[in-house]
């Protein structure tokens, strides 16, 4: 059993009959009254956020996790296969256990945290940013750079992101997989 004070990004804890992760956490010691943490728990089997606030010395009960390297492979239906880098394993995961299955292209590496106890696969870690080739946009206007205007355009792996006016079909571009969001142009 750990307490509070053991609390971190990453660690995946057991709270109300499912497994979560700590997304994010903040110890507060208030003027008056006890101290606590608050935190964002993501559930690594629906996805689904949720903030909640464990009282100071509480204790939770750590998940003992695994992480390994897998290339993705391809996609079925709602299926992604990965390959573990290292033993050629293959292992199948459904959508729902993805953040960004959008931004992942064949032959991408991530990281899968696995449960020590049985073996599941819990989440899939995408790498901070990928790099995407853009393969719809609309034209470029040239002087029309004043502001920060933005235009939708399409990329490789079929997820839509806004782009700056000045990036052309065929360009590279950096997204970031926590948000999905434009990063920077690749110039090659």
């Amino acid at each position: 059993m750990a307490t509070t004070s053991d609390i971190r990004n990453g660690l995946c804890i057991r709270y109300n009959h499912d497994i979560f992760k700590v997304t994010e956490f903040l110890h507060v010691k208030p003027g008056k009254g006890p101290a606590f943490v608050r935190t964002k728990l993501k559930s690594v089997t629906t996805g689904k956020v949720i903030d909640n606030t464990f009282s100071a010395g509480h204790k939770i009960e750590e998940v003992r996790v695994e992480t390994h390297k897998y290339q993705f492979l391809y996609q079925e239906g709602e299926f992604y296969h990965f390959m573990h880098v290292e033993d050629f394993t293959q292992i199948r995961l459904l959508e729902a256990a993805l953040d960004m299955p959008n931004l992942l292209k064949e032959g991408e590496v991530v990281t899968i945290l696995i449960n020590t106890e049985d073996n599941m696969p819990l989440s899939v870690d995408m790498p901070p940013h990928v790099v995407l080739e853009v393969t719809q946009t609309e034209p470029g206007l040239k002087g029309n750079t004043a502001t920060n205007a933005t235009k939708s355009a399409t990329l490789e792996t079929g997820a839509e992101v806004n782009v700056p006016l000045f990036i052309n079909e065929g360009d590279k571009v950096k997204v970031e997989t926590e948000k999905g969001t434009y990063k920077e142009r690749i110039k090659e």
